[in-house]
């Protein structure tokens, strides 16, 4: 596994800075020319994030904006995982959903999506922050909206699950450090729709000539949010019905 990848360092535009104005088209089509250059490096995609679905990063980009980015499948670990600690990392909680059929076109519905999904995960979203704080919403676009890895816990198949709506409008979220609460957080009110973000991935990915395909992991926002600033196990409680999620920094 590449854990240094420098996104910035492998961008088409090689000018690109992160005060550069360009939009967040632009950026996405960036990001994605990062990717193709991935992948012909010899890297494999894992699957895929829909950003600013939650709490106060929603419409951090403008009204409605949910840019995209892209997860590489030797960065997806299982949840146990050890993990070395870079520079500039964070955690965030997530519920990480595997698609059993592909969901393609700009006309995809929830409830396209809904039928599309295979099975549901506590995951974590790692995160690095290799951009100034000042950076335009375009260059964070570009530079794959600070994506880094993954780490999933045990899949649920979603048909196996009684009310499931219910379920994720009455989850709370815990994220502990070594045993000691950082987090907890209600999803009532703090994130949007899993099934309309699926549908708007999916919507989005198809302006771009992409689309989301049978076996990938997607993301789709953010529960609890924290830095990684010293060796430490990290885990992510979502309940009973859904389980744990753990990974350690060394």
């Amino acid at each position: 596994m590449r854990e240094n990848v420098a996104w910035p360092m492998l961008r088409p535009m090689e000018d690109l800075q992160p005060s550069t104005p360009v939009n967040v088209d632009d950026g996405q089509t960036i990001c994605l020319g990062v990717l193709d250059r991935l992948l012909a490096e010899g890297e494999q995609l894992g699957g895929w994030k829909l950003g600013l679905t939650s709490g106060r990063s929603r419409d951090a980009f403008g009204a409605g904006v949910r840019p995209f980015g892209f997860i590489l499948a030797s960065r997806v670990h299982a949840s146990g995982a050890v993990v070395r600690r870079l520079p500039g990392l964070g955690v965030e909680n997530e519920l990480c959903w595997v698609l059993a059929e592909p969901l393609a076109g700009e006309s995809v519905t929830a409830a396209d999506a809904r039928r599309a999904v295979a099975s549901v995960a506590p995951a974590f979203e790692l995160n690095q922050n290799r951009l100034p704080n000042d950076a335009a919403p375009g260059a964070r676009v570009a530079d794959n909206l600070s994506q880094w890895g993954l780490v999933v816990g045990a899949l649920q198949p979603v048909a196996g699950i009684f009310d499931l709506d219910v379920l994720l409008e009455e989850l709370t979220v815990t994220l502990l450090c070594d045993d000691e609460l950082r987090e907890r957080v209600p999803a009532r009110g703090h994130i949007d729709d899993h099934f309309e973000s699926l549908a708007r991935l999916a919507r989005e990915l198809a302006r771009f000539g992409r689309s989301l395909a049978p076996g990938e992991h997607v993301i789709t926002g953010a529960y609890t949010r924290q830095r990684v600033e010293r060796p430490a196990t990290w885990r992510g409680e979502f309940g009973a019905i859904l389980g744990d999620v753990e990974i350690t920094f060394k």
